[in-house]
């Protein structure tokens, strides 16, 4: 199926709903739970799940989610997560991604870790323009989220406040997603530096929130959290 075609299956509001509900969560997610969560009935729901499965866009396993084992158990349940295939559209067609790739291999051969990174802080500034650094970790999510980071705060579940956790631990803003992905896997080191230089740039680096680099697979390789300087 071609991209375009892909892309077209999202055009049902109820698909694109659930699609966007099972992305969101970044683990596992029943047919009960994206029915629920898109409000229509699970029958409907599952046809759904499985048209977007088809369509490349979800990927689909089963498992029990009881969480027990054994006699009594229940049945193991379909389940469904987002597909780590990349997909995009341009008409008329472009092919920025070579551009970038040929770009990056070339910075790399000539050493120019250093002249990419400021750059890429220069361009967070003006992205940011007059406003102030960020002011705390959730005016960064914000930010963030605009620029399809995806970001969550690590440990929210816990209904805890967003500088600080339980016993005044610090709180971690992660991102599900890399806008450079396809790039950074070729390129790590070049391309992990410009999009921590770019955050700096965009989020202040001298505001109560910082970017740093601690990469986990499947996300981006920069966190942002509260700056050691603006505890309190």
């Amino acid at each position: 199926m071609k991209d375009i075609d892909v892309i077209a299956v999202l055009q049902d509001p109820v698909r694109r709903r659930l699609y966007e509900y099972v992305a969101a969560q970044a683990r596992e997610v029943g047919r009960n739970e994206a029915a629920e969560a898109a409000g229509v009935a699970r029958t409907l729901a599952a046809h759904h799940l499985d048209r977007l499965v088809e369509a490349g866009l979800l990927e689909s396993g089963s498992r029990r989610l009881t969480g027990r084992s054994g006699p009594g158990a229940g049945r193991p349940a379909k389940v469904y997560t987002r597909a780590r295939v990349e997909r995009s559209v341009s008409l008329p067609a472009r092919d920025y991604r070579t551009a970038a790739e040929l770009l990056a291999e070339a910075a790399e051969e000539a050493g120019l870790d250093a002249g990419l990174c400021a750059a890429a802080r220069r361009r967070g500034e003006s992205l940011r323009g007059a406003a102030a650094p960020c002011g705390g970790l959730e005016e960064a999510m914000e930010v963030l989220a605009a620029r399809g980071y995806e970001p969550h705060l690590e440990g929210a579940e816990d209904g805890e406040g967003a500088e600080e956790g339980e016993g005044g631990r610090e709180r971690v803003v992660r991102m599900r997603n890399c806008p450079f992905n396809a790039v950074a896997e070729r390129f790590p080191p070049l391309v992990c530096g410009m999009n921590l230089a770019l955050l700096e740039g965009l989020l202040g680096a001298d505001g109560p929130v910082r970017a740093r680099m601690d990469a986990r697979p499947a996300e981006c390789c920069v966190v942002v959290e509260a700056s050691k300087d603006n505890e309190h």
